[in-house]
């Protein structure tokens, strides 16, 4: 069983009202997660009832309000109960439906969860304003892969492997480059298998939640959409350019472009600018939830050759997962005479800049575009993120921290 680590989050949410909301990209281990739930409850001695809208015989009990509670009542009682429901998206006006529900101010806890789509983040969210928290399952971190990889030896202490296994970490950073963390591809252990595990996610992803749940009937379309961002992440995508490609109107293609965003596909990261006329200012760029789908939509699934993109891919994740309780922002720095600097953390009272190589570092190196934005913004500190190398150096007064990629995981270097 592979640990995740929004279950403690999950355990100390169910004293509150509000319903718990999980959502993430189909196949995260959603409805696992809600099952072990399930379990820790009944484990101390809760009533509990799970239901599945992805089962024809649970979706009866959703046809009315009236008749879901009546299926409650009989299956905990009239008590404080916990309700699960899974796949909530497939049920039309979800949001009003459980609204309805919750204001009944019935003496149950509900823990609902569903697959990004339209319907799913934008109707139910707006409806149940002030009534659920949100908790978002992405696939398998490093972190959780690691623990997971090395049998929960190194759990809560990270350092000590990164201290001990100093090869060993190096075949994991790989393997996860690879394949990414969808757990049922990380369970598998043939590389066939793995294929054929994220070659279904991907073609069920397309199917159904592309075509079913957000109305796109040009999946062609979309399909070689989804292999275009794959090729150019971490680079500025030019929207006039891949609307030709494609044959879709600007219109078309801004659309999906949203529905790979909101059904956690892809990741918009927008320019840091404060000059307009020397800085970029519009063109975005994307990087991938999960690096094992976007290795397959490119054709690299445990073969990859462009690591160097997809390592940044890495850090990308990383820096998200520790930047998400805060009101910090990650954004990229380009100028008009192309020079660019990989990631800025925007800290609202100070600016993080991050060059990220994919490289061991034997010695300090400070990119020239990193020195540029250091003597244009002088931040308190920079980081440069690489295989290797630790250590720090100071230019004018910020502190460049040189560091292995895994110090982003130990340290916090994002505290205002």
């Amino acid at each position: 069983m592979i640990k995740r680590k929004l279950l403690e989050s999950l355990k100390a949410h169910m004293s509150k009202k509000e319903i718990s909301f999980i959502v993430g990209p189909r196949q995260a281990g959603k409805t696992t997660l809600m099952l072990l739930l399930k379990e820790d409850l009944e484990r101390r001695g809760e009533r509990t009832v799970f239901l599945n809208l992805d089962i024809e015989s649970d979706k009866e009990f959703f046809s009315s309000q009236s008749k879901l509670v009546k299926k409650i009542e009989l299956e905990i009682g009239k008590r404080k109960g916990f309700v699960f429901i899974d796949e909530i998206q497939r049920k039309e006006d979800a949001g009003l439906f459980l609204k309805g529900i919750y204001d009944m101010n019935l003496p149950y806890k509900f823990i609902t969860s569903g697959s990004g789509s339209v319907e799913l983040k934008e109707k139910i969210h707006e409806s149940l304003l002030g009534r659920k928290r949100i908790f978002e399952l992405s696939t398998l971190s490093f972190e959780e892969f690691i623990d997971f990889r090395t049998e929960y030896k190194y759990e809560n202490k990270l350092s000590d492997f990164f201290s001990v296994e100093s090869t060993k970490i190096y075949e994991l950073l790989e393997e996860y480059l690879n394949f990414g963390g969808y757990p049922r591809v990380v369970l598998e252990a043939e590389l066939a298998e793995k294929r054929e595990i994220i070659n279904e996610i991907y073609q069920s992803y397309i199917e159904r939640d592309i075509s079913y749940l957000l109305k796109v009937h040009k999946t062609e379309a979309f399909s070689n959409l989804v292999k275009m961002m794959a090729a150019q992440i971490g680079n500025l995508v030019n929207l006039s350019e891949l609307s030709s490609i494609l044959g879709i109107s600007i219109k078309t293609l801004k659309d999906y472009l949203w529905y790979l965003e909101k059904t956690f596909i892809i990741q918009r990261v927008s320019p840091y600018f404060r000059n307009i006329r020397k800085e970029i200012t519009k063109s975005p760029i994307f990087y991938f939830y999960d690096l094992g789908l976007r290795n397959f939509a490119s054709g690299n699934f445990g073969s990859l050759k462009d690591t160097g993109f997809v390592f940044q891919n890495f850090v990308f994740n990383i820096l998200k997962e520790k930047t998400r309780v805060s009101p910090s922002k990650i954004c990229f720095w380009r100028t008009k005479d192309k020079a660019e600097v990989d990631f800025v953390v925007d800290l609202g009272t100070d600016l993080i800049p991050i060059e990220v190589k994919y490289r061991k570092l034997v010695k300090p190196e400070v990119p020239r575009a990193l020195r540029s934005f250091i003597e244009k913004y002088e931040p308190g500190k920079a980081l440069i993120v690489n295989l290797t190398l630790d250590t720090t150096i100071k230019m004018n007064r910020t502190e460049i921290h040189i560091i292995p990629f895994h110090r982003i995981l130990e340290n916090d270097f994002f505290v205002k």
